[in-house]
């Protein structure tokens, strides 16, 4: 249908190109349709008339702008009838973007999922940037937390984050009934003129489900398109929603043709605040919330019947920078071999499972994304000058030591995506946090664990990024985790040459949430109802005037199919039958031969013990427990060094009576094998002991010295 419009409106039109300022202060004047006020219009055309005198000596200027408004309102008029998703002013070049002009990008982000998604996003940004980038969220507590420790952890140079809370204009949407599945977060795009800093001109705005396949600067430059009341860049809706033909009696919101889809947009937030579009948006939602009564595609439907009544706001984005992999998508004519696709956008419920003839090549791109090694993204922007406030990059001094590599890792950040699943925990008064650390190969005893441990845990994972897209089916495809909302999976991504064990421990007791810590290793397993023994310990025994560690004793089995003790009677038949032993009896008694297991087989009561060389024994502390020493990486001394802190700091270790756990086999790591065939290995590892406590001493004087006969 071919749109006819009035006089004023094509003169509107055509001033706006060369005045935009003036029509803003029309569209303030009045919240009436800006065509009807006849007097109001009369007022702006002597006000045009007069800054065409003052403009008379640049009168030749003037006709071109003229001019070229003409030919761009009969390219609208055009577009707007043929549904094309063609830019009006593919005729002329963008304006290419500075090298180091800073790219702003708005996202909105909340909850858990949500931050996983947004991480392939970035990756994909990233990966082809040449520019500074400035990411601002909009998000709840949750993504704040868990995306303001990723970025502080990954250290990517030139970029910069920012975050916004929602609550803060949960006010100015909740009273939208939205039935899309994003609830409020899916309105929060109308907000951003508002939320965001008023010095902040122009925003990409994205959702988390899209990939770039291009740098983002050749999506920034489009803003050079963006003149006049064109104020908002946006693609085309490549399904038949808005036409109303995806089921009989389907009645969508109102849209300009096609509609637009909000998955990528370009926003002039400078004119938008100048126009007053808060204001504007409510007001037409309002009016069509009368008929339709809520939101079936959330802030999608509102951009659209704000452009509806407004056509000339929209600048139509070539198509290729929001390829929209929908249930019912027509994307396939957007892109052919000469225009390939720039961002992919996963805007489906089924995601991956769309129809779409070449749906396995854009998976295979997005996988990609999802399994790159962020650790590579690390790279600097040579030529521009760096902010005062940039995190300087550490500079590695060349050193002929011949442990340099294990002092190396004690000053790597490991990239780190706290949260990594659904969390949702309200810790008890008295209450224990199992708090433990794995690697791939220990994923199996993640389910024995979880049916062994009813309580919190607190679990740091080192893994590659192809990893943790293991580890998450894996723990999406079982009915036993997926039902655990108390379990707070960390994910430590892979860095150096040796497994960060104290570093990964020291994530997981960071983030434990309850009173008391159970600090254990993946690879043992409690005892049957061991949480709420602990529990009742905890809440008994005083922990808060004198520092004490609980010791529960540790046991070790051979046999893979092992039926499990379920009291301490139970654990000493099979003691006496050797099906289970005292752990490490035969290759490393030392470290828990302290214990006092003779006493412990007749034991009613707690008993305390004396710390001894080489003593690690698996303990309960209160939060606020020193953290472990990070120069420990790989196998040998990392629990030790820590039992030894605890000592230093007159800490009592209380043996618990009847409480036990039994370590369960598998095939030795890697860190211990290196262990056993590296002499290298063994004696950087005695160099870091006699580190550590010369350390020791220094810090604490006198009292340390008993440490430095230890080797």
């Amino acid at each position: 249908m071919m749109i006819r419009m009035s006089r004023q409106g094509l003169v509107l039109l055509l001033i706006a190109g060369a005045f935009p300022t003036l029509i803003l202060v029309y569209l303030t004047l009045t919240s009436d349709d800006i065509y009807t006020d006849e007097a109001v219009f009369q007022r702006l055309e002597l006000k045009f008339a007069s800054k065409m005198q003052e403009l008379s000596s640049d009168n030749k200027a003037l006709k071109k702008q003229l001019s070229l408004a003409r030919t761009e309102l009969t390219a609208f008029e055009l577009n707007v009838d043929e549904h094309s998703p063609k830019s009006f002013n593919n005729c002329v070049d963008a304006q290419e973007v500075p090298k180091c002009e800073v790219i702003h990008i708005a996202i909105v982000c909340s909850g858990h999922k949500s931050t996983r998604d947004v991480v392939t996003l970035i990756k994909s940004v990233l990966f082809y940037r040449k520019n500074p980038l400035h990411f601002h969220f909009l998000s709840d507590t949750t993504a704040q937390v868990i995306l303001n420790y990723l970025f502080e952890t990954w250290n990517v140079p030139d970029v910069k984050i920012s975050f916004y809370h929602a609550d803060k204009v949960k006010d100015d949407i909740e009273w939208i009934h939205n039935k899309h599945y994003s609830g409020i977060y899916g309105l929060l795009k109308l907000v951003l003129p508002k939320i965001l800093p008023a010095s902040l001109e122009k925003v990409i705005v994205l959702d988390t489900d899209v990939s770039f396949a291009t740098d983002i600067a050749e999506l920034w430059k489009m803003f050079s398109f963006l003149s006049g009341l064109k104020v908002i860049g946006l693609v085309e809706n490549q399904s038949d929603w808005y036409l109303g033909k995806i089921w009989k009696n389907h009645i969508p919101w109102p849209a300009l043709g096609r509609g637009f889809n909000t998955g990528v947009i370009l926003m002039n937030l400078r004119v938008l605040r100048e126009m007053k579009w808060m204001a504007m948006w409510k007001k037409i939602a309002v009016k069509e919330l009368e008929t339709m009564q809520y939101t079936q595609l959330a802030d999608q439907d509102i951009f659209n019947a704000v452009l509806k009544e407004h056509p000339y706001f929209v600048y139509h984005l070539p198509c290729q920078w929001n390829v929209q992999l929908s249930d019912n998508s027509k994307s396939e004519k957007c892109y052919n071999q000469l225009e390939e696709p720039k961002i992919i956008h996963w805007n489906s419920p089924k995601k991956f499972k769309v129809e779409n003839k070449h749906v396995d090549y854009f998976r295979n791109l997005h996988l990609a994304f999802v399994e790159y090694d962020g650790n590579l993204l690390r790279r600097e922007l040579f030529g521009c000058e760096k902010s005062e406030d940039a995190t300087p990059t550490p500079q590695e001094e060349v050193s002929e030591d011949e442990c340099y590599e294990f002092r190396r890792e004690q000053s790597l950040v490991y990239r780190t995506h706290l949260y990594y699943l659904d969390y949702n925990y309200t810790p008890e008064e008295y209450d224990v946090t199992l708090v433990t650390q794995l690697s791939i190969d220990r994923l199996q005893m993640l389910e024995l664990l979880s049916n062994h441990w009813q309580g919190p845990i607190s679990l740091a994972l080192y893994v590659s990024d192809a990893e943790a897209q293991q580890f998450l089916k894996y723990a999406q495809d079982s009915e036993i985790l997926m039902k655990r909302k108390n379990i707070g999976y960390h994910i430590v991504y892979k860095d150096g040459q040796f497994y960060p064990v104290n570093y990964l421990r020291n994530v997981a007791v960071n983030q434990s949430q309850t009173s008391h810590l159970f600090l254990s290793d993946i690879d043992f397993l409690p005892m049957p109802d061991l949480y709420n023994h602990l529990k009742s310990i905890v809440s008994r025994i005083d922990m808060e005037k004198e520092s004490k560690a609980l010791v529960v004793p540790a046991f070790e089995t051979q046999r893979y199919r092992l039926e499990f003790p379920s009291s301490k009677a139970e654990l000493l038949d099979k003691l006496d039958k050797e099906e289970i032993f005292t752990f490490r009896y035969d290759v490393w008694p030392q470290g828990h031969l302290p214990t006092n297991y003779t006493k412990w087989r007749a034991a009613s009561s707690m008993y305390t013990v004396t710390w001894e060389r080489d003593y690690e024994p698996y303990i309960v502390v209160k939060k606020g427990v020193p953290l472990f020493d990070q120069r420990f990486v790989g196998f040998g001394w990392n629990k030790v060094s820590h039992a030894i802190l605890l000592d230093l700091l007159e800490y009592k270790f209380i043996v618990l009576p009847d409480a036990f756990i039994i370590h369960m086999p598998h095939g030795p790591s890697l860190d211990i094998t290196k262990f056993r065939n590296n002499p290298l290995y063994r004696n950087c590892l005695k160099t870091l002991k006699v580190e550590y406590q010369r350390d020791l001493s220094r810090k604490y004087g006198l009292k340390a010295l008993k440490y430095l006969s230890v080797d």
